[in-house]
């Protein structure tokens, strides 16, 4: 579990730095009048926050990470581990989306 623990982490720093870039061309966006929307994710998401900004999402998957981390039971581990990999992916796959169509 240690190296998956790593692995997590070391993903975690690479979200967070292309969320800082993003959350800064949201708000270029919005200051031009462009970016109206209410949050980043739908409601369904697996995410308890919401927001308009990437850095909330950030912030709660390193919470679930550090959760993870904490947490003794290996079998609860497991059970912990798959939602913290699906925000992830969201906010990976959300992120290069966003690149992409500001690159356009």
């Amino acid at each position: 579990m240690q190296s998956i623990l790593d692995k997590l982490k070391e993903n975690l720093q690479v979200i967070y730095r292309r969320a800082l870039d993003a959350d800064e061309a949201l708000a270029k966006l919005q200051q031009g009048g462009k970016g109206k929307f209410q949050q980043v994710f739908a409601e369904d998401a697996p995410f308890t926050v919401q927001s308009k900004r990437f850095a909330p999402y950030v912030e709660e998957l390193a919470r679930d990470i550090l959760a993870l981390e904490q947490e003794q039971d290996e079998s609860r581990q497991q059970t912990m581990l798959q939602p913290v990999v699906r925000k992830m992916e969201l906010l990976f796959v959300t992120l290069a989306n966003l690149q992409q169509s500001l690159k356009d």
